[in-house]
């Protein structure tokens, strides 16, 4: 099988699913710095960041899975979730491995926490995924399952080959990224949906291990200084982030800051990883949230993991059901192919390409290449002028 071929640089002496980043800056004290994300993981020879995927590699941080993911899969779109992006049509979704945040409730804790490396079994070029997903149909390919913030050369990489033949790109992510390292990644994308975990700090310091303004600042950057086609899902858990206060203030903070017209999706928490104490969340509880969101003027809210077609149903502000949908199944369409309400003639906000796709609920699991034959190396391989250092994880700094 051929090789994964990065347009990064590869450092001597390292295997082709190592590549060099430019997110770094040396330390007086002979450490080198992550400069990706705000957890600023300061790193000695060997030792990987926080996310694991991101490590020290002589006087280098390096990507070490480039061009390898923990498998892909052919979704619909809006279970991204984009409800007003190319509906009904079919996204190659794949991820890597790895997280930079550390949420006590990750629903793929199995992907995004791994620290296992035949996680990554999968292998393909930027290229070639696009060829793949072209082949299949798809409209675009998504970033998804962990975030692409840790990976952001390769996704950067995959969204070029996907532009170069005729697909969008998008990232789903949880948005704690650096001003520098987001403007790279999100210049390469064609819409994002960004998980806002919560609207308080003390909830993103205690359970998420990050910082609610960083997330705050990419969905003002992504809405006002992009044309990135941005939605935000926040995921309701019961005892935790769900009161009538948080979620009117968050409402309140999108309708002043990105505008009415940015849509909100709440979705339901199921019990896992470490809260598996918490029960699920009732679907009262999101159907309450979707008032109070629509009370701060919000427009376009939806709900999720919920069988609800009303909290699916897409609404011109004239009052026309303009997608009704059941679950990822669309019954109903109106919108014209120009973006429009067929009713009124209201511009309805988003990204639409002609008709609706009818890719429908399917999930179609793919295999693009065999597994590797050669296998991920567990650390770095040191410079051949020095001795090999034991590997030890880094020590996360507390976020600001």
């Amino acid at each position: 099988m051929a090789a994964v071929t990065p347009s990064r640089p590869i450092p001597a002496g390292a295997d082709e699913f190592t590549v060099g980043t430019a997110f770094h800056r040396a330390l007086d004290d002979g450490r080198v710095e992550c400069t990706v994300c705000p957890r600023a993981c300061r790193l000695r020879e060997g030792q990987r960041g926080l996310c694991f995927v991101r490590a020290r590699y002589g006087d280098l941080i390096v990507l070490t899975s480039y061009g390898r993911s923990s498998g892909f899969c052919v979704d619909p779109i809006e279970k991204k979730p984009l409800n007003h992006f190319l509906p009904g049509t079919p996204v190659l979704s794949f991820g890597t491995a790895g997280c930079n945040l550390a949420c006590r409730f990750c629903q793929n804790w199995d992907i995004s926490k791994s620290r296992e490396i035949d996680t990554l079994s999968s292998q393909a070029s930027p290229e070639r995924l696009a060829e793949e997903a072209k082949r299949l149909g798809c409209k675009s390919i998504a970033f998804t399952y962990n975030d692409p913030t840790v990976f952001l050369e390769y996704a950067a990489d995959c969204a070029e080959a996907a532009r170069a033949a005729g697909l969008k790109a998008v990232a789903v992510s949880a948005g704690y990224i650096n001003e520098a390292a987001r403007s790279e990644l999100y210049a390469h994308m064609d819409a994002a949906n960004i998980d806002l975990k919560a609207f308080s700090e003390d909830f993103y310091r205690k359970v998420a291990f990050a910082s609610l303004r960083t997330v705050l600042d990419t969905l003002e950057y992504l809405v006002h200084d992009t044309e990135v086609w941005t939605e935000i899902t926040t995921l309701l858990i019961p005892g935790h982030n769900d009161s009538d206060s948080e979620i009117a203030a968050e409402c309140a903070w999108i309708a002043e800051h990105l505008g009415p017209e940015v849509p909100l999706h709440f979705t339901a928490f199921h019990p896992d990883f470490k809260m598996r104490d918490v029960p699920p969340t009732p679907p009262a509880t999101l159907r309450r949230a979707r008032r109070i969101a629509h009370e701060a003027g919000l427009r376009y809210v939806y709900t999720g993991n919920v069988h609800d077609p009303e909290g699916q149903t897409t609404t011109c502000v004239c009052g026309e059901a303009l997608i009704v949908r059941d679950w990822y199944r669309i019954n109903r369409y109106a919108v014209s192919d120009s973006g429009q309400c067929t009713g009124c003639g209201a511009r309805v906000p988003g990204v639409f390409d002609g008709p609706a796709g009818d890719w429908g609920p399917r999930r179609q699991p793919i295999r693009i290449a065999a597994p590797s034959k050669r296998p991920m190396p567990e650390r770095p391989t040191a410079p051949t002028s020095q001795p090999a250092p034991r590997r030890t994880p880094a020590t996360p700094e507390t976020p600001v």
